[in-house]
């Protein structure tokens, strides 16, 4: 894929080893923003391959799928390794008739990987939430910014976390993460 449609990949090849917070670009997955009444949640979720969580700022994974509430009827979907019309055309028939909005975002996010011991330590030096596996558990999602880029951050294991961050400010979030990263070096 060329770095016009995947802007991460040079930035990628150029970044520092660092195993205290590792970082790294995520392959492209189809996105999906699901938004629906109670009705269609769960018909859309079972569509989709991964339930869709009904409680605040959690997200739910089942193989490559992963559902991730966003807002009291919004749901981020990615998909790995999925074509966005043909997941469309698995999920619209589920719900059907159901008051639902269903759009492909697929183009506008990409994914970066932060993991490691310091990867909470380096998303704090742009992310002002309290990160601690307290306040930010293992299966929580939230809309949160980092600078001045809005994401989304979703907490993977105890020690790696997702960012889905727009195409357009990709770079500058990555180069923020490096930034942060060389005090660790």
């Amino acid at each position: 894929m060329s770095d016009l449609l995947f802007p991460l990949t040079a930035l990628a090849a150029t970044a520092s080893d660092l195993p205290a917070a590792r970082l790294s670009a995520l392959p492209p997955a189809t996105r999906l923003v699901f938004r629906g009444r109670e009705s269609a949640v769960g018909p859309a979720g079972i569509a989709f391959g991964a339930e869709l969580p009904r409680q605040a700022c959690r997200f739910k994974r089942s193989g490559d799928r992963l559902a991730a509430w966003l807002g009291p009827d919004e749901w981020l979907l990615i998909a790995e390794d999925a074509d966005p019309a043909a997941l469309i055309a698995e999920i619209e028939p589920a719900v059907f008739g159901l008051p639902h909005a269903l759009v492909d975002v697929s183009s506008r996010s990409l994914g970066i990987a932060l993991e490691g011991p310091r990867a909470a330590y380096v998303l704090n030096q742009g992310c002002p939430l309290d990160l601690s596996e307290a306040a930010f558990p293992v299966g929580m999602v939230t809309r949160t910014v980092f600078g001045k880029a809005e994401i989304v951050l979703l907490r993977e294991t105890p020690e790696r976390f997702r960012l889905d961050v727009w195409r357009s400010f990709a770079p500058y979030v990555w180069g923020l993460l490096e930034e942060a990263r060389r005090e660790l070096a």
